[in-house]
């Protein structure tokens, strides 16, 4: 079971459900693939709610990986989600809200930004 206040979250790949986490190492994937110079730049990034599919697949793939399983993004481009596109974005933007908002409800940060979160789609 996926534990939030670690930033993982739960998806369903191919049918099968699957831990996701962008640990500092999936971070530091993620960073390079993008070409970004730290977490800060990462994040604003993804802030401007412009995702491609190429995108989806890299932090997906990065997800996983940083989770334990050994899925390469060619293998992630393969897999099928209910929803379509818009389920891609969907992890996509669960994955990043657990990675750089994970602040559990009821916390002071969470209760300052109402709650709110910092991507398209989230909340």
């Amino acid at each position: 079971m996926a534990n939030l206040h670690r930033g993982e979250i739960e998806a369903l790949l191919d049918g099968k459900p699957y831990r996701l986490c962008l640990t500092l190492g999936a971070l530091a994937e993620l960073e390079a693939a993008f070409g970004d110079e730290d977490m800060l730049a990462l994040a604003t990034r993804f802030e401007n709610g412009r995702i491609s599919a190429r995108d989806c697949v890299r932090i997906i793939g990065a997800g996983l990986r940083g989770a334990g399983h050994e899925v390469a993004n060619d293998g992630v481009a393969r897999m099928a989600i209910e929803g379509g596109a818009a389920g891609y974005v969907e992890i996509v933007a669960r994955l990043l809200k657990a990675t750089f908002a994970g602040q559990p409800a009821g916390s002071a940060k969470a209760e300052t930004e109402g709650e709110r979160g910092p991507f398209p789609g989230t909340t």
